[in-house]
């Protein structure tokens, strides 16, 4: 059915954990489609689920917070893939083997935009026929410009796959920085920090709010952007740091194996570094690396730790461990302590973490961050005290920590937060009038 006015502009956020549209309407408001997650949600996982079907053994597909659905119901079965975004700029993968068949990164992206797609015609009407799309300074893996445009090269034949056929790609932190400029009645040079799930983009831009707030009048926001910077790390990281210490260890990291030979070797670490990265941690199913796992864990000094990593692969139990991770994230960021529980089947991990040992587990991802703001602020030629404001957004910017490093810089009083899950496709519809 199809609820509210027809759109105008449209803006589309695919990010690495979570995606969003939005659309101005002709009256000039903005709204977001709903997705059913529980309650409605202005967000959808960005995450799909290949599993067989019990009758004919054919994989079926499920996306967004349904593929959540289907993987716990099923007991964990079936791929479940995640982090899709991460990819875009990464050379080295050309496809994945899903069930027998062989599936690009283009085949795995286009069905998540295609559901973006299909909820939003259903809430807006007729969709027009251009969409503006983010992307980070820099994607994830991304070395040089030349990996950039690959990305976005990736990215747009997806979109096209998902039925759009004129697209304009816009930096993420200068969305943003649209929507933060319809909130304000003056000029203002703002620094826009956006941390994603895989990226955290920084922006100095010099804004001038919107002319007029209706959509049938000129609605410009002015803008110049002095200067943009990113790093390849945020929220994932972040809890990459969370697995490696607190996880990591119980499953087998830092103990050692007796080879054939009678050598004490300690355990190989590449297993937990791909543990670390969500979107590699189903890739350690393969064959392969299953059997070197099941030859290590006779060879173990301490078997039953290898036997519950080879557990979390065998069963798929990614996404749950990575709840479990996200779930202490989040509590550490409103209280100073919290308790880390992972429980499936054979598998129980239960360990105390400090918001203290967290801020030590991440300091050089936050050191990165710091540098990052000191690049854009020279590039962009001006001091922090020029700075009228700065806005957070995006999941990460709830870590405390994280902003002390801006409050530390340029002054708590500041910082302006808000629709940090939204923002960004709010402003990329906003961008969208413009182009229109």
């Amino acid at each position: 059915m199809v609820i509210g006015m027809n759109a105008r502009a449209l803006g589309l956020d695919f990010g690495t954990t979570n995606s969003a549209i939005a659309r101005v309407a002709d009256d000039g408001s903005i709204a977001l489609a709903h997705f059913p997650a529980g309650s409605a949600s202005e967000t959808m996982r960005s995450i799909l689920i290949y599993a067989a079907e019990p009758d004919d053994g054919e994989a079926r597909l499920t996306v967004g917070d349904d593929a959540i659905a289907r993987y716990i119901a099923s007991g964990a079965n079936g791929r479940l893939i995640q982090s899709l975004k991460s990819f875009l700029a990464d050379r080295m993968f050309h496809s994945t083997d899903i069930m027998g068949d062989l599936y690009s990164l283009e085949d795995l992206i286009a069905p998540l935009l295609r559901r973006l797609r299909k909820i939003a015609e259903e809430q807006f009407g007729e969709l027009p026929p251009h969409v503006v799309v983010g992307r980070p300074v820099h994607f994830s893996s991304a070395q040089n410009d030349a990996d950039d445009e690959l990305a976005t090269a990736r990215l747009s034949v997806a979109i096209r796959r998902a039925g759009w056929k004129d697209i304009t790609f816009e930096f993420e932190p200068v969305a943003a920085a649209y929507h933060y400029a319809s909130t304000i009645a003056r000029e203002e040079l703002i620094l826009v920090a956006d941390f994603g799930g895989g990226t955290s983009d920084f922006s100095i831009v010099r804004l001038r709010p919107p002319s007029s707030k209706s959509a049938r009048e000129p609605h410009e926001i002015r803008h110049e952007i002095l200067a943009n910077d990113g790093v390849a790390l945020a929220g994932d990281a972040f809890d990459g740091e969370i697995v490696r210490q607190l996880v990591a260890p119980e499953l087998g990291r830092g103990s050692q194996y007796r080879t054939p030979y009678g050598q004490i070797l300690p355990m190989p670490t590449w297993f937990y570094a791909q543990m670390e990265r969500w979107h590699f941690l189903s890739f350690l199913k393969a064959p392969n690396t299953m059997n070197k796992l099941r030859d290590l864990e006779r060879q173990s000094l301490n078997p039953e730790k290898v036997r519950a990593l080879i557990h979390i692969v065998e069963n798929d139990l990614g996404y749950l461990l990575f709840k479990s991770v996200e779930q202490t994230k989040l509590a550490l960021s409103d209280a100073d302590s919290t308790l880390f529980r992972f429980a499936e089947a054979t598998v129980t991990i239960e360990k105390s973490a400090t918001r203290v040992a967290f801020e030590k587990w991440i300091a050089r991802e936050l050191r990165a961050i710091a540098e990052c703001v000191e690049r854009v602020l020279a590039a962009a030629e001006v001091l922090p005290d020029s700075i009228d404001s700065v806005f957070l957004t995006g999941g990460s910017s709830f870590v405390p920590i994280v902003r002390r490093i801006f409050a530390r810089t340029f002054g708590a009083d500041k910082i302006r937060t808000g629709s940090e899950f939204t923002s960004i496709a709010r402003g990329l519809a906003l961008r969208g009038l413009e182009v229109a």
